[in-house]
């Protein structure tokens, strides 16, 4: 794809505008149908927060509202057709993140059910024990919760504590919590409203643990009304209480006191016991067993990714939206106010964040697409793609849960004491978005996951080179790494910047220049921290873990950095689809505002790593402030493009009122002026006497 001219437009040629209708409708992408009654339902009143109920009365609220979603969304696509599904992993996906819209609450509530509970049953159980158990939870005739996390190991999954032995006398399975940290904590449905749960336990048979699996569990009885009534013997269960947001679900602790579990409870895709006590898999590696197990349940992050992305589109609108209407102070005008969305100070806050959302949603579509295909195209389910699917998901995850915290306390501040209203949704969004950069995976934890990830590829390239290959490999990459670190580089680069500074922009906005740019600190950066520690294969193991550790940071460093890459990828690969010139024309400039942003936050490594020369960095940041120029115009459009109207945004700040105000204002004063009654300000009075 060719670079989209960045001089200024000439009297008489052809400014580009957005073609709205027909780019809102490319963004709702693959499932757009979906997308729409997803939309629909979340402008529902019956569905939409009421921000003055407390705790206790939320909680019942969403309750009812997921009644609502069995009976009029399409909450179930997911599952088998056999049971009135429709095996579409990713469209189950796609319209269940737009009800963030409505509550987070509601949204992640529905993820507990489906995503989890549902989930697990479909994803670790036998085609038998799916016949048995998931109908009545697909219906929500079975409240279940996922207990999993511990108090005692959070992401550490494989160190539970909770221990499931198998009793050979009576054929069944003994569940027990031994000490306080391994109770299970933080449960959505644990607190109240669950009566089953699938928990996750040690399994121990004939004397050996065959490590962590799933079992069905009864926890509460069902009264008549269908309701959970109180614990089953030897169940303990915790209300956790008031939280920093998400109120509207019922998260609780459960402990275990010697339960008997029923031997076909275990959900026994993976691993099952005969009625003797004999252990058998299909998958004989206990490691990759583990990890196949969780990797089933990948979903969460994927929808986290996705929900995430529709509170930062929120945010951005209600921000955009008033920074369009909004007046404040004279300076262009003697005596009309600027639009606060004209001061480059509040394009650079929000436009670099419009071009990040961009560049996530067509990351998450890319990953939706991935999502899908493991999960429901025949013969994409292998480990590899699994394993991409793992690695994508840890990378995008952490990095829009952040960004959506940093785009809604970025949006408040944008709308200055009006943001603090509740009544405008961002404080409330930030509230429960907070939790989403923990739950599904920590997001420091899961790009740890993803460096060992890139680290494991680089490895890779060594398989298969003899002594003289692998002495090549090094000579050549030390040639190129010594390089880099002596003047000649910045030298040669700072002869070529010394000519116009028209000829450097020209370069940077070019799409291989970006990527080079973005894929160069990647591999730099993995590179560099395999052979600092390439050491540790030949050290004790507290010796190695403590080499691992020393690089932590460097190695989370290079996972956000290959997530910027991921990001960019994805959206210059969208623009090969978008048909309409003029349009595409804009999105290339918002594309390339998000990679020489990211380029920008990282200039101190560009610098310190001889890949930009002091002068390309100052262009990199002047090329940056004429992008912001040229997309000025056409923000609104952007962000209205995200199709979210007053219905799923509701903040009242962004409904028009701003405006409203706005032009009684300016009416009142053209009409003081035009009557010729306009007090005389005091200075111009004495300006006027000198």
């Amino acid at each position: 794809m060719t670079a989209v001219s960045d001089r200024p437009t000439q009297a008489g040629t052809h400014a580009p505008t957005i073609n709205h209708d027909y780019l809102a409708e490319h963004l709702l992408g693959r499932w757009a149908d979906l997308r729409k009654v997803a939309r629909n339902l979340a402008r529902d009143e019956r569905l939409i927060r009421d921000p003055h109920l407390p705790m206790d009365e939320h909680r019942e609220r969403v309750l009812e509202q997921l009644k609502i979603l069995v009976n009029e969304a399409q909450v179930l696509r997911a599952f088998p057709t056999r049971m009135g599904g429709k095996d579409d992993a990713g469209g189950g996906i796609a319209g269940f993140e737009e009800l963030v819209a409505a509550d987070p609450s509601l949204q992640i509530k529905s993820g507990v059910q489906w995503g989890l509970f549902c989930a697990a049953i479909h994803h670790l159980g036998t085609e038998e024990q799916q016949d048995r158990l998931l109908e009545n939870a697909m219906r929500l005739v079975v409240p279940g919760a996922f207990a999993m996390t511990e108090i005692g190991h959070g992401s550490d999954v494989a160190s539970i504590g909770t221990t499931a032995t198998f009793d050979t006398t009576t054929g069944d399975f003994v569940l027990n919590t031994p000490f306080r940290a391994a109770w299970k904590d933080y449960l959505g449905n644990a607190a109240r409203h669950g009566t089953t749960a699938v928990v996750f336990a040690q399994l121990i048979t004939n004397g050996v643990n065959h490590g962590v699996h799933a079992f069905y569990v009864p926890i509460r009885e069902t009264l008549d009304d269908g309701s959970a009534g109180d614990c089953l013997p030897g169940i303990q269960s915790e209300d956790d209480g008031l939280k920093g947001g998400l109120n509207g679900i019922d998260n609780g602790r459960l402990a275990f006191d010697h339960v008997r579990v029923p031997r076909e409870n275990l959900l026994a895709r993976y691993g099952s016991v005969t009625e003797g006590g004999n252990y058998s898999s299909p998958i004989d590696s206990p490691g990759r067993r583990f990890f196949t197990m969780l990797g089933s349940l990948v979903q969460g992050r994927v929808s986290l990714d996705g929900a995430a992305g529709v509170a930062s589109k929120i945010a951005l609108s209600t921000a955009i939206t008033y920074g369009n209407q909004r007046r404040q102070f004279t300076g262009a005008s003697e005596h009309d106010e600027t639009v606060i969305m004209d001061y480059q100070t509040h394009q650079r806050r929000l436009l670099p964040l419009l071009a990040e959302v961009y560049a996530g949603h067509f990351a998450h579509d890319r990953l939706l697409d991935l999502f899908h295909a493991v999960f429901s195209e025949e013969g994409m389910d292998t480990p590899e793609t699994r394993e991409d699917l793992e690695t994508m998901a840890a990378a995008l995850k952490p990095t829009s849960t952040w960004r959506a915290l940093h785009t809604l306390q970025t949006a408040r501040e944008a709308c200055g004491g009006a943001g603090f209203m509740a009544e405008n949704r961002l404080v409330g969004l930030r509230q429960d978005l907070d939790i989403y950069v923990t739950f599904e995976g920590d997001n420091t934890v899961l790009l740890q996951l993803v460096g060992k990830r890139l680290l494991s590829d680089y490895a890779k390239q060594f398989k298969g080179i003899d002594g003289i290959g692998m002495a090549r490999f090094v000579v050549e990459r030390t040639a190129d790494t010594v390089l880099y670190k002596t003047p000649l580089n910045r030298t040669v680069q700072s002869i070529r910047d010394s000519g116009l500074r028209r000829r450097s922009a020209t370069e940077l906005r070019d799409e291989e220049t970006q990527r080079e740019l973005l894929t160069d600190r990647v591999e730099t950066m993995v590179e560099t921290l395999a052979q600092a520690l390439r050491p540790a294969s030949k050290m004790s193991q507290e010796k190695a873990a403590a080499l691992f550790n020393s690089h932590q940071a460097e190695l989370i460093d290079a996972a956000k950095a290959h997530a910027d890459l991921l990001q960019w990828e994805a959206f210059t690969k969208a623009l090969l689809d978008v048909e309409d010139d003029d349009t595409r024309t804009i999105l290339t400039w918002v594309r390339d505002l998000y990679g020489l942003h990211t380029v920008e936050k990282n200039l101190a490594w560009y610098l310190i790593h001889g890949r930009l020369s002091g002068q390309r960095a100052q262009t990199v940041t002047s090329y940056i402030d004429r992008l912001l120029l040229r997309l000025r115009p056409h923000a609104q459009d952007l962000i209205d493009a995200f199709g979210l109207d007053d219905g799923l945004v509701r903040a009242t700040i962004a409904t028009g009122v701003e405006q409203r105000r706005q032009d009684e204002a300016r009416a009142y004063y053209r009409k003081q002026r035009a009557s010729g009654n306009t007090p005389v300000a005091e200075k111009a009075l004495k300006k006027s006497q000198r």
